[in-house]
C-alpha cells in the first residue's frame, strides 16, 4: 500500500525544476497513487483536478491565493491541456478580476503580473481517446516573458481595467486584447459578484477571470 508523501515546497528553482523533472513522463495515476488520490473517470465536476495534482506534488503553497503557486521563489505553475500534436487546447486562466478595487492600481502590482512574471509550464496530455488516468505529463519549463511580450500583456491589462474602472462592464469582451483575455469564470451563469456601474452605483454582474490566449501560450511550446 503507497504511504501517504508530503511534498516539502521548493525553496529554489533548481528544487522546482527537478521536482518537475520527476513528473515528466509518468502518467497521472502514477503521481496520484504516490499522493494517494483517487483519479476521477472524467473532469465534469473536476475541473482544475489535474493542475491541483501537480501542485500538490510539486510542493505548491499558495492554495488560490493572489501570489504565485511557489510563494518562497515567486513562480506560478500553470498545468496546460495538450492535443495529441501537442498544441494546447485551451485558454490558460490566470486570476480572477477584481471588479471593485481598481483605484491606484497599476500593471506592476497587478496580480496578473505577479502570476506572470515567473511561470513553470508543464504540458500534460489530454487527448479525448486516453483516460485520463493514462494521461502523461511532459516536461516543465521555466519562463519569463520578454520586453515585447511585457509590452503587449501590459497593453491588454490597462485597455481590459480602463473599462473595468469606468465602470463599462459591458464592453469587456473576450475579443479584447492580444495576449490576454476576459472570459466569464462562474459556476453557473447566476453566480453574481460585486461591481460598479458607470455612475458609480454598486451593482452585480458575471464574475470574470483573466486568460492567456491559445495563440499565445502555443508560440511558447513552439
Amino acid at each position: 500500500m503507497n504511504q501517504n508523501i508530503k511534498f516539502s515546497a521548493p525553496t529554489t528553482e533548481k528544487e522546482l525544476l527537478d521536482s518537475a523533472a520527476h513528473i515528466a513522463g509518468k502518467t497521472i495515476a502514477q503521481i496520484a497513487n504516490q499522493l494517494c488520490l483517487p483519479v476521477p473517470i472524467n473532469q465534469n465536476h473536476h475541473k482544475g483536478w489535474v493542475g491541483n495534482l501537480a501542485e500538490t506534488y510539486l510542493g505548491a503553497t499558495a492554495n488560490n491565493q493572489s501570489e504565485p503557486d511557489f510563494q518562497y521563489i515567486g513562480v506560478e505553475l500553470k498545468t496546460v491541456p495538450m492535443s495529441k500534436p501537442g498544441i494546447p487546447k485551451e485558454s490558460t486562466y490566470v486570476c480572477t478580476l477584481n471588479l471593485t478595487e481598481t483605484t491606484g492600481l497599476i500593471w506592476e502590482k497587478s496580480t496578473v503580473y505577479s502570476k506572470l512574471k515567473r511561470v513553470l509550464w508543464l504540458p500534460v496530455e489530454s487527448d479525448q481517446t486516453i483516460a485520463i488516468k493514462d494521461r502523461r505529463f511532459g516536461s516543465a519549463t521555466l519562463w519569463s516573458p520578454n520586453a515585447e511580450q511585457k509590452r503587449v500583456l501590459k497593453n491588454d491589462w490597462e485597455e481590459i481595467m480602463d473599462l473595468v474602472s469606468l465602470g463599462e462592464l459591458d464592453k469587456l469582451s473576450s475579443s479584447l486584447g492580444t495576449y490576454l483575455q476576459v472570459r466569464p469564470k462562474a459556476a453557473t451563469a447566476k453566480s453574481l459578484g460585486k461591481s460598479y456601474a458607470e455612475d458609480g452605483r454598486p451593482t452585480t454582474t458575471l464574475p470574470r477571470g483573466f486568460y492567456l490566449r491559445t495563440s499565445f501560450t502555443r508560440t511558447l511550446f513552439e
